[in-house]
């Protein structure tokens, strides 16, 4: 299947198909797609060369594509009688799911995955870095944008060591059989899915089976492993930790053998030096040095939308996170109040999804209700229907908090426009990035 020369991917556009469309253009296919909203990152594959349209038609597909020569890659975000979808179903194209074609590409290369419900897109990231800082042969297929980098894909070639963010929706991490894998967290999430929080657990422990060679788990998730964690007698084990000018400061003891001193985290948050810690663990069990991983963790400026500054001045913050569910907003939180001690947070929230707001509407509440103050917009839908009796508004009367209110952009906009002070921080998985640069010309007007 991966020998054809012409790839078309139905859902071009998100984080996971983007990465897969830019890989096989690297290595010389003729790639195209659909996706149904001109997005930046739809602007900068058709920049690189990649032809999108955003009309669901077979007319739409460009005449090459339309043979058998081509292999079809879709996302199941895409409903099953879109109309494209179904035509290269009915031609007997075979479409294969994105997982399942990373998974196909996993086999050719050494692989390292990076799994877990939350810090999976920030420790790949940052392991991939490592190893490109080390000088090492790597390819990288992201769920997020690389500061560094500026994407979501490091091109390798055929000898190259894999870096794979394994996404646990659609069990989609369990097509892949990697050598030696991290998991971050296992939380109950994705239960239009799951179903209930037992059956992620079953899939993780599954997955953990998948590896192998060598799994690292963090402490808390109650799988098998070497394990990892901050002051918790880990097999790798972070401590003394310090808060130095905003960024974090610790050891980290690998197995009581050695220690490697004072290495600075950039990121803020105790969550994020666990993904550093994380990251470490595989760098280190694959062959760098402790110098090396130093060096990489110290160099690695971040992900797009997680904890990413757009104003950072004495008198006005402001912070865009990608947070979508309530363990990611309460970790948000508390790092904003650790780097910032004492000052007001102000939070403008995104709901995402009918069924995740459903499910953790009482948790969302309390995660929410730490903030100072909070604006929360209409709930992004993506790919499901809404759901009776599951609004926002019936959110906002969960949160004890005297500083709250319903808000649209507009309103949110002229409220930050006539209150500009302080820290601003937008939450959300949906499309609430689009907010943010509106957003900081109000603030900075």
């Amino acid at each position: 299947m991966l020998s054809k020369p012409n790839v078309y991917f139905v859902g071009i556009g998100g984080i996971g198909m983007s990465a897969l469309a830019r890989y096989f253009k690297s290595i010389g296919k003729n790639v195209a797609g659909y996706d149904k909203t001109e997005t930046p990152l739809c602007k900068a594959l058709v920049s690189e060369g990649i032809d999108i349209h955003y009309e669901p038609s077979i007319k739409q597909i460009p005449k090459k594509f339309k043979s058998h020569n081509t292999l079809v890659v879709y996302t199941p975000a895409v409903p099953n009688d879109m109309e494209e979808l179904l035509y290269f179903t009915e031609y007997g194209y075979h479409p294969l799911k994105r997982a399942r074609v990373l998974g196909l590409i996993s086999q050719n290369h050494y692989c390292l995955a990076v799994a877990g419900t939350h810090g999976k897109t920030t420790t790949s990231t940052l392991l991939a870095h490592i190893l490109k800082q080390a000088n090492r042969n790597v390819c990288a297929f992201l769920g997020g944008i690389s500061t560094n980098y500026n994407s979501n894909f490091i091109a390798g070639n055929q000898t190259s060591v894999l870096v794979v963010e394994a996404d646990e929706y659609d069990r989609s991490f369990l097509q892949l059989d990697p050598q030696a894998a991290v998991i971050t967290s296992v939380e109950s999430d994705h239960l239009d899915i799951y179903g209930e929080g037992d059956s992620i657990q079953t899939a993780f422990k599954e997955f953990t089976g998948k590896v192998e060679k060598i799994c690292v788990v963090h402490s808390d998730t109650r799988l098998p492993g070497m394990t990892y964690g901050i002051e918790s007698g880990a097999h790798f084990n972070g401590d003394n930790l310090q808060v130095i000018d905003h960024q974090f400061h610790f050891d980290l003891s690998v197995s009581d053998q050695y220690t490697i001193k004072d290495i600075t985290c950039g990121l803020p948050g105790r969550h994020n030096v666990e993904n550093a810690i994380a990251a470490a663990a595989l760098a280190l069990i694959y062959g760098l040095s402790p110098e090396e991983v130093k060096t990489g963790i110290g160099s690695f400026t971040g992900v797009k939308r997680r904890f990413e500054y757009h104003i950072k001045n004495d008198d006005q913050i402001l912070i865009d996170d990608y947070a979508h569910h309530p363990s990611e907003i309460k970790a948000l939180t508390q790092a904003l109040k650790e780097l910032y001690p004492g000052q007001k947070v102000r939070g403008i929230f995104q709901p995402h999804l009918y069924s995740r707001t459903r499910d953790f509407e009482d948790e969302f509440a309390e995660a929410l209700g730490q903030l100072d103050e909070l604006w929360l917009m209409d709930i992004y839908p993506a790919r499901e229907k809404p759901i009776p009796g599951v609004t926002s508004n019936a959110l906002l009367q969960k949160i004890n908090l005297e500083h709250k209110q319903l808000g649209s952009s507009t309103e949110i906009l002229n409220h930050c426009a006539q209150n500009p002070q302080g820290i601003t921080v937008t939450i959300g998985a949906g499309d609430i990035d689009q907010l943010v640069q509106p957003l900081k010309f109000k603030l900075l007007q």
